[in-house]
């Protein structure tokens, strides 16, 4: 290839670029759209051909980022995730200290084969919860459970996409690809960091109520139903705490009725029986979870549900009464939905909680007030009716998700299985995850359509978009140039500065960009630098994707920082004073290990052996 030639894929190659970063950092098009929209300009300007610009889609790291989403979606519909979310809100305790020390090392544990904004996602109700009902504050429970979901990812390679492509990277350069534990030593110290700098340093985290405190994550945490016990169930002859056990620890036992009379001498130990009435609150997963019990059957469905007729297939809806409504002050009983609307109401939640005044009363007998919630079951073709009857304020699908409970230890099973095949290289990583991701749909721990839907393709196509960028980088020289550009800025430095620096620039740079766009652009750039400086390309990219993975200086470059902004009641300056002392440490404990893994450099400085 001439000069002219290469100049000219350079020029194309940074304009292209340029209007890249521009539109990642504007998000005037969504990341998967600039993506593509870069791989086409690669493209139609000869920079890359067709075969070098569709690589991505079929790289190890699309294909493992796509099955850890949908391994994550299975543990999260087997109840795993919240279940372990919510002991670890029983082991916290009372104090404050306490919290952090058991929630950081918990979260990051679970961030490391699962995706981190879904681990935060779920803690972030337990953990205001857990303040409210203790008297803390929330804001200096959040931050330290966000940064730990972040640090997980640095536990593993296949816990973020930035080490999946530091290691597509790494192997294109002919070096011995990373494990899937490679970058573990590192991790454990930096979570072991972070937990420490949370505990010396919380008088740094500010003291805040949040501006939505519990009400708005918790304020349908529990509906009123009632549950039969189903002829030849699988619970019939079973103890009651068999049944709590598997629905979770949301599920709250209110009353039990036996042969239609109430019966106080029955507890967890005493076994059911078909034909018993339980009358139980329950969460909206939960009872999503119940109406999918082949051994339990609602119990205004058993007894109503011949009454409603219609098309489609029957389903859960919820109606809010509307202020003014003919309802007000009538009991359900009274109101007699099925032969009204052709629906039946199946679940009831209030504000304030009472709904009777007695133990025993039942779901029938609860008079609706203004602002009840209603949960009906019916037939799509009936639901007409209900949207358009002034009684009701609103119609909308439930939004309870059913927990396949008792496939929890087949999802841990296939977790465990896939780790290991990962870990010990029986099968290549991205086989090992992708029949994983399999194994969790065909034992039915999650439906295929939700695993679709667990999928990020976003994330999936941004991977497979940017790669081809990372390719033509180096291809065209321009990595080269600008790994000669900073070769006179570092010359003469030791490795450990140099490691430094690009932890730094990663760092900076993570803020505005995701972590994966941060080590394609960077990474051809480190391995570049490493050559010239005639040392293995591993610590350099590996430290450039801890900066664009481990760097905590504006709510802004991590997705999980921006889900407790709000809950938190954080400002910009929270994030930058807590997250930029944090951040410095990290970078010479990354950097120092990296040095010690690969270059052979002491594991203690030499005034700790002196």
């Amino acid at each position: 290839m001439s000069l002219p030639d290469i100049a000219f894929e350079q020029i194309a190659f940074l304009l292209i670029l340029a209007g890249a970063l521009y539109l990642f950092v504007s998000e005037r098009l969504r990341v998967d759209v600039t993506a593509m929209l870069t791989l086409m300009a690669l493209v139609v300007t000869g920079v890359l051909d067709g075969k070098q610009a569709l690589s991505g889609f079929a790289s190890e790291p699309a294909i493992i980022v796509a099955a850890v989403f949908v391994i994550s979606g299975g543990l999260a519909a087997t109840g795993i995730t919240e279940r372990v979310g919510h002991r670890i809100g029983v082991a916290a305790g009372r104090s404050e200290s306490r919290a952090i020390a058991v929630t950081m090392p918990t979260v990051a544990a679970l961030s490391s084969f699962t995706h981190h904004v879904m681990v935060t996602a779920m803690m972030l109700p337990i953990l205001i919860r857990f303040a409210r009902e203790h008297g803390l504050s929330a804001s200096r429970l959040l931050i330290p459970m966000s940064f730990a979901a972040s640090l997980g990812t640095t536990l593993t390679l296949v816990s973020a996409p930035a080490f999946l492509l530091a290691d597509n990277l790494i192997e294109r350069t002919g070096a011995p690809g990373l494990g899937i534990f490679s970058i573990t030593p590192i991790g454990l110290a930096l979570v072991l960091l972070g937990v420490v700098y949370m505990l010396l340093a919380r008088w740094l985290l500010p003291k805040r109520s949040g501006e939505h405190g519990d009400d708005r994550y918790l304020r349908l945490d529990r509906y009123r139903t009632e549950l039969l016990v189903v002829e030849g169930s699988r619970w019939s002859t079973r103890p009651l705490s068999e049944l709590q056990k598997a629905l979770g620890d949301r599920f709250l036992l209110t009353g039990w009725l036996r042969d239609g009379a109430p019966r106080d001498d029955l507890g967890p130990d005493s076994s059911l029986i078909a034909g018993d009435v339980l009358l139980v609150e329950a969460s909206a997963d939960e009872l999503a979870s119940l109406h999918d019990d082949s051994g339990l059957e609602l119990y205004a469905i058993a007894r109503f549900g011949a009454r409603t007729t219609g098309d489609g297939e029957a389903q859960l809806v919820q109606a809010v009464v509307a202020p003014g409504s003919e309802f007000i002050g009538h009991s359900i009983r009274e109101l007699d939905f099925a032969r009204r609307f052709n629906a039946v109401i199946v679940g009831l939640w209030r504000r304030d909680g009472r709904y009777y005044t007695t133990t025993h009363a039942r779901l029938a007998d609860a008079r609706l007030r203004e602002g009840d919630l209603l949960v009906l079951w019916g037939r799509p073709s009936r639901f007409s009716e209900l949207a358009e009857h002034h009684g009701f304020l609103m119609l909308v699908p439930f939004a309870g998700e059913a927990k396949r409970r008792l496939r929890a230890p087949l999802a841990l099973a296939i977790l465990a299985a896939t780790v290991l095949a990962a870990a010990t290289e029986w099968l290549p990583a991205p086989l090992a995850f992708l029949l994983g991701a399999v194994a969790m749909v065909v034992t039915r721990c999650v439906d295929v359509q939700q695993a679709y839907r667990e999928i990020d393709v976003r994330i999936f196509v941004m991977i497979a978009g940017v790669i081809p960028l990372g390719i033509a980088m180096e291809q065209t020289g321009t990595a080269q140039m600008l790994a000669n550009g900073l070769l006179h800025v570092v010359a003469g430095w030791s490795p450990l500065a140099v490691l430094l620096v690009m932890f730094a620039v990663a760092g900076l740079l993570t803020q505005i960009l995701s972590d994966a766009a941060t080590t394609v652009l960077l990474g051809p750039i480190a391995v570049s630098l490493a050559q010239s400086l005639d040392l293995p390309p591993t610590p350099f990219v590996v430290c450039t994707a801890l900066g664009a993975v481990a760097s905590f200086l504006t709510p802004i470059g991590h997705h999980g920082n921006l889900l407790i902004l709000g809950p938190g009641q954080y400002s910009f300056n929270d994030f930058l004073r807590i997250g930029l002392p944090l951040t410095v440490m990290i970078a010479l404990v990354s950097t120092w290990m990296a040095r010690w893994l690969w270059l052979g450099g002491p594991l203690l400085p030499a005034w700790a052996v002196a």
